[in-house]
């Protein structure tokens, strides 16, 4: 139904589709999973009741800003996904969308987010700069290191530092825990993707945590997965959290073992399956934190 929504625009415009697919706006689950560490920590920050209006900006800043980091990455990888069977169809590597098409997109975008980050406060807008450096340097790491992953963890965490000073006007030393517990986890699930197209990768000379981890891949996303969760346990304590927040992590914990196991052949779709599945997770671990705080 949500496609179909998104579909229906072509009505309005014959290439509305073709910046649809190029923003990603009809694969929600990058959202997803930019949305519930950002809600985490918003919710953690307000003390189980954050501001209506930071909880819009959020919503809306993640939703604006996960759509122009898949804009600056296509653009990116226009030379590069071509070569790519499960990506040789995007716009811009079709050339349905020209290269300066996608940047104008991508300013528009990061236009439009740093107004919402104008309704905030100084430190958050300081903050966003670092966001905005994360998102835009992201793509090109693939070409240099082999650890591109770690840096869209980065990117992918700065969300819950700005909620953190957009709710209290600081950053509280636990909030660096939930940080460091996202981007191990970010990088976890991305190795997941990565191994979903380390073959392709390899021909074309991308680089990625899934080359570098070799067959030890899955075992180290285990491990990361595990110091995630660690770190989460550790930032529950610090912020005095209760039971249902632990059973949230348990349910994350569940997630993740049912994707250890299911990439047993690591098989490609399952690999990339694996990935998506990595959205209930974070989805648990949310509805543990907001039935904690409420059932206080």
């Amino acid at each position: 139904m949500y496609t179909r929504l998104l579909q229906s625009l072509n009505h309005l415009h014959p290439r509305a589709w073709d910046f649809i697919q190029l923003t990603r706006m009809e694969k929600p689950i990058g959202i997803y999973l930019l949305l519930w560490p950002t809600l985490w920590a918003l919710w953690i920050a307000g003390d189980g009741n954050p501001s209506v209006k930071n909880v819009l900006i959020f919503v809306v800043g993640v939703v604006l800003m996960r759509a122009a980091g898949c804009v600056i990455n296509d653009y990116a990888d226009r030379n590069f996904d071509g070569h790519v069977k499960r990506t040789q169809a995007r716009p811009l590597a079709s050339g349905k969308i020209k290269g300066r098409e996608a940047l104008v997109l991508f300013a528009v975008l990061v236009a439009l987010s740093f107004i919402l980050v104008l309704f905030t406060n100084a430190n958050t807008i300081w903050l966003s700069f670092g966001g905005l450096a994360l998102a835009a340097c992201y793509p090109f790491m693939k070409r240099y290191t082999f650890y591109p992953q770690v840096v869209l963890g980065a990117a992918f965490s700065w969300g819950m530092p700005m909620a953190f000073t957009a709710e209290t006007g600081n950053v509280p030393p636990a909030a660096w825990l939930l940080y460091i517990a996202n981007l191990l986890w970010t990088v976890g699930y991305d190795t997941y993707y990565a191994m979903a197209d380390r073959e392709d990768d390899l021909k074309i000379g991308v680089k990625s945590t899934a080359i570098l981890f070799g067959d030890a891949d899955r075992i180290v996303i285990l491990l990361l997965q595990s110091l995630a969760l660690l770190c989460l346990l550790m930032a529950g304590a610090r912020f005095e959290l209760g039971l249902y927040f632990y059973l949230g992590l348990i349910g994350a914990a569940a997630c993740f073992i049912w994707e250890f196991w299911s990439t047993r052949n690591r098989e490609p779709m399952v690999c990339f399956k694996a990935f998506l599945h990595n959205h209930w997770a974070g989805l648990a671990i949310f509805l543990g934190l907001v039935i904690d705080y409420a059932m206080r």
